[in-house]
């Protein structure tokens, strides 16, 4: 017993010289800590954020475009201070009393807090170059920055607010297609924004359109392969429907690089790939051009 209780006495006393634990900050996937570090998904290079955010989110060893938000890209291609933003303020409804996991009020909510925005797109007016543009720009980050009432809205009243003022219009497209929370109301955004782009046309303006990755769906079916010019970012996937779908439909092989944007200028859908560095000085140049024109 004397023995026992001599042993407890001792395990307590190498309890007080035991190695304290350390706490150590979460690690990302990268392995360093969480928000310093990022991995390139396409060649896997470990870049610092500070080096991705001043490259316009590029990595700097393959060139992979990864996603930029909208306010960054808006402050990455527009003279400076020249954006004035229309229709801030719109906010989508949940019309249909959409049930699921979480409901759309809940999911909008949500994304709002994470983005700061307040819906996928960005409207307004612009000048690139000196020349005033009506600007639209949908941001990845917002549910897949899909179509819903109130990004169709803003961006059928730029592309009017453009129309009246004489003025080319450029979107800026990332999507991953209509709002399935909205219903036949997202689907109704292809036909709005498409009908304001014809009268737009009518008025023999004109309509670039930026395509980003990824660009899919009923964005695509619509406004973003109207443009008079289509400029599309490198290897930026672009289509309707997935590959997997395609292939599951047709129960045939696709194309080596089907849907990229290489494939896409090699077949005539896109005019032009920019690298995103020299996105604003390619639009200036097309906008003096096309000023030359009138």
């Amino acid at each position: 017993s004397d023995c026992h209780y001599s042993g407890a006495r001792i395990k307590r006393a190498m309890g007080i010289f035991q190695k304290p634990a350390l706490k150590i900050r979460p690690k990302s996937k990268s392995g360093g800590p969480e928000g310093l570090w990022t991995k390139c998904p396409s060649c896997g290079e470990v870049i610092t954020r500070s080096e991705l955010v001043q490259n316009l989110e590029v990595c700097p060893k393959c060139q992979h475009h990864m996603t930029l938000g909208a306010r960054e890209r808006i402050k990455s291609l527009v003279d400076l201070d020249s954006y004035k933003e229309r229709a801030a303020n719109m906010l989508s409804v949940d019309s249909l009393k959409f049930r699921g996991v979480a409901t759309y009020q809940d999911r909008l909510e949500s994304y709002r807090k994470k983005t700061g925005l307040k819906d996928a797109g960005i409207t307004g007016d612009a000048k690139i170059g000196g020349h005033e543009v009506g600007r639209a720009v949908m941001d990845f980050n917002f549910i897949a920055a899909t179509m819903g009432s109130v990004v169709g809205e803003k961006i059928t009243r730029i592309i009017e607010r453009a129309t009246k003022n004489k003025w080319p219009v450029i979107i800026i497209s990332a999507s991953g297609g209509a709002r399935m929370y909205e219903g036949m109301l997202s689907l109704m955004q292809m036909a709005k924004t498409s009908g304001a782009l014809a009268r737009h046309a009518e008025a023999k303006l004109p309509y670039i359109s930026v395509l980003t990755n990824p660009t899919t769906a009923g964005v695509m079916a619509s406004y973003a392969s109207l443009g008079d010019i289509i400029i599309a970012e490198p290897k930026c996937m672009i289509g309707f429907a997935g590959p997997r779908v395609i292939r599951e439909t047709t129960h045939q092989e696709l194309p080596k690089g089907f849907q990229t944007a290489e494939f896409l200028q090699d077949h005539g859908l896109v005019d032009m790939i920019v690298a995103r560095h020299r996105m604003r000085d390619v639009l200036g140049q097309l906008l003096d051009f096309l000023d030359r024109k009138k």
